[in-house]
């Protein structure tokens, strides 16, 4: 299986103030990224619970955005050698660290839905 490479706008983080900011939003942005990161903060899942969770995802897109969030840290993939195969995801200690962000993401969401 290939692996992810992530893509980073900077090689350094020293570029001004906003870099911080710069380097999160790269590793949790994704059109399905925060989904899968709030789905995991509560439970490991499989793939297929996973994707019925997200909704609207494609097989091709959740496994590219598990992909790209395995190569950044967050998500830890386990595979089980039994037939089928099973594979779960759960959150690493950097993903769990989201927690709260994300919790800060669902109350301004909440508050100040899109009209």
């Amino acid at each position: 299986m290939d692996t992810v490479k992530p893509v980073k706008r900077f090689e350094n983080s020293n570029c001004n103030g906003g870099c911080p900011v710069e380097n999160a939003l790269e590793q949790i942005a994704g059109k399905w990224k925060g989904l899968v990161i709030y789905h995991l903060l509560s439970e490991t899942l499989r793939f297929n619970e996973l994707s019925r969770r997200v909704g609207s995802v494609t097989q091709r897109s959740l496994t590219k955005q598990l992909r790209e969030l395995e190569a950044d840290g967050i998500v830890a993939r386990k595979v089980y050698a039994v037939v089928p195969p099973r594979v779960e995801y759960s959150l690493t200690k950097k993903g769990t660290a989201l927690g709260p962000v994300v919790s800060a993401l669902h109350a301004w969401g909440s508050a100040y839905p899109r009209v």
